[in-house]
């Protein structure tokens, strides 16, 4: 027995100790444990993604084959697993999508879609930008004197 009658403290440790902590993919990752270990819980306070964590450390964690109905509006929205409302709703609310309470999200949702308007932009686009920031003011400079000896040159050869 833990304890006598009557009495809430034991007088000794815990009897076997692991020695080494659990891992969820340890003889081979499923797909459904890949994914759910790359899973960000955003718009969720501290506590549901400490809880949401929990879960998928130890292979609780089940994700949703349909989407539920958000308590809100009232539609088939939801698709994160364990959540109660939908993204769009949580944002507009500024709640927890998982227990609907007006705690501090720790992860706010509208950085994600931020990232994911960033990640649609060509490719062309984002490299020029990682080069215009490296790029000291003296390169600037020698590019803007460029643009220019080459827009006198192509002024010259119209007048010809």
């Amino acid at each position: 027995m833990s304890s006598q009658k009557g009495s809430t403290s034991r007088t000794r440790g815990q009897k076997y100790q692991n020695t080494t902590a659990f891992k969820n993919d340890k003889h081979g990752a499923s797909p459904q444990v890949k994914k759910a270990n790359a899973k960000v819980h955003d718009g969720v306070c501290q506590r549901c993604k400490d809880i949401l964590e929990w879960k998928v450390k130890y292979s609780k964690y089940k994700s949703l084959t349909q989407p539920r109905k958000c308590v809100k509006c009232l539609q088939k929205t939801v698709k994160d697993a364990y959540h109660i409302m939908c993204r769009p709703c949580a944002l507009q609310l500024q709640r927890c999508a998982k227990c609907g309470q007006s705690e501090e999200v720790v992860i706010p949702l509208d950085k994600k879609e931020d990232e994911e308007v960033e990640e649609e932009e060509p490719k062309g686009n984002r490299r020029r930008k990682k080069r215009d920031a490296h790029r000291t003011d003296e390169e600037d400079d020698l590019d803007d004197l460029g643009e220019m000896d080459s827009d006198c040159d192509s002024e010259e050869t119209e007048k010809n």
